[in-house]
């Protein structure tokens, strides 16, 4: 039999495990995670790897507000506010666009980036090194890529004269136009700039290519054409039109050839970045991570299905043939 001051004792503690465990669930830290597109599938689990890495595991040490913009741009700051309003503990950009906003967000909830923009030219951080403020994540470095992705489209087609750049007038923070002409220019190639915010308006850029004998196509990196990447290529097969892509991830989708980075590896990196800020570390003290291996990569079948004889010089220069 219990003794009567041990029975209450039992149940005060009783009545206390409730609201024990709902201040310790109140001590779970909270990410969110901004992105200009939609849920796109290939972004979210190597974030999320990242984080396991680190020691956080969504849904049960951590947890994860995503807010999407549906490539509605302008809806950005107010989600960056409702971040900012639920004072979670780092806000997660994907993108140069969402980086940006986030910014202008906050001045003190931590943030972590993903972009393929200079992020010391966009003004995100003051340095690669020392990015001081509350700002710091993975650098892409894609803008510097396109030049080379024009060159290798040349040698890929030498008897054109001209190529073409897709972009989304859409985004406010796109990428290597001015690079694309820089090429072009140096060169002697002339250069076509596309716009497609839509899919209806994508084929009508690839139809163009076709009927205008264009060339090859440049296809931005751009949230709106890596989430149609299935599309874009199917466009690209049917029209038959040579296209330039900038994650290996592209290729594997079907796309012809892609030279660049790795998304999947830069998001995790953010992931584990994340993780060792909800640790305690300081943006401040978490130097820019930038992509240092870049692959070109080539996708045989998807070249059949267009009828391009891949010149030797260009097979030989792959780091990767997806047969």
């Amino acid at each position: 039999m219990i003794p009567r001051r041990d029975f209450i004792t039992l149940l005060g503690g009783a009545a206390a495990w409730p609201l024990m465990a709902r201040a310790q669930q109140a001590k779970v830290p909270v990410i969110g995670f901004l992105r200009a597109g939609t849920n796109r599938g290939i972004v979210e689990p190597p974030f999320r790897q990242g984080l396991r890495e680190g020691g956080y595991i969504e849904g049960q040490n951590v947890d994860i507000l995503y807010r999407y913009a549906d490539y509605e741009f302008d809806r950005l700051p107010a989600l960056a506010a409702d971040l900012v309003g639920r004072r979670v503990a780092v806000i997660v950009a994907q993108g140069a666009a969402p980086a940006l906003v986030a910014k202008a967000a906050t001045t003190t909830i931590p943030i972590v980036f993903e972009t393929a923009n200079d992020p010391v030219a966009s003004a995100l951080v003051a340095s690669l090194r020392s990015p001081g403020g509350n700002m710091t994540g993975v650098n892409m470095v894609s803008d510097a890529l396109y030049a080379k992705g024009v060159q290798i489209l040349h040698e890929l087609l030498p008897a054109s004269n001209s190529v073409a750049l897709l972009i989304n007038p859409k985004n406010p923070a796109p990428l290597g136009r001015r690079e694309t002409e820089d090429a072009t220019r140096v060169l002697g190639l002339n250069l076509t700039v596309l716009e497609a915010s839509d899919s209806g308006e994508i084929e009508r850029a690839f139809a163009r290519v076709a009927a205008q004998h264009l060339g090859g196509i440049l296809v931005n990196t751009d949230g709106l054409f890596d989430s149609q990447i299935d599309f874009v290529v199917t466009l690209a097969a049917r029209y038959r039109v040579p296209a330039m892509y900038w994650q290996p991830e592209q290729v594997q989708a079907g796309g012809l050839m892609s030279y660049g980075s790795s998304l999947k590896e830069a998001l995790r990196i953010v992931g584990n970045y994340t993780a060792r800020i909800l640790k305690g570390e300081k943006p401040s003290d978490l130097p820019i991570q930038q992509s240092t291996r870049f692959s070109f990569v080539l996708n045989l079948k998807a070249a059949k299905a267009i009828g391009l004889e891949l010149p030797t010089s260009i097979l030989l220069r792959a780091d990767e043939v997806i047969e």
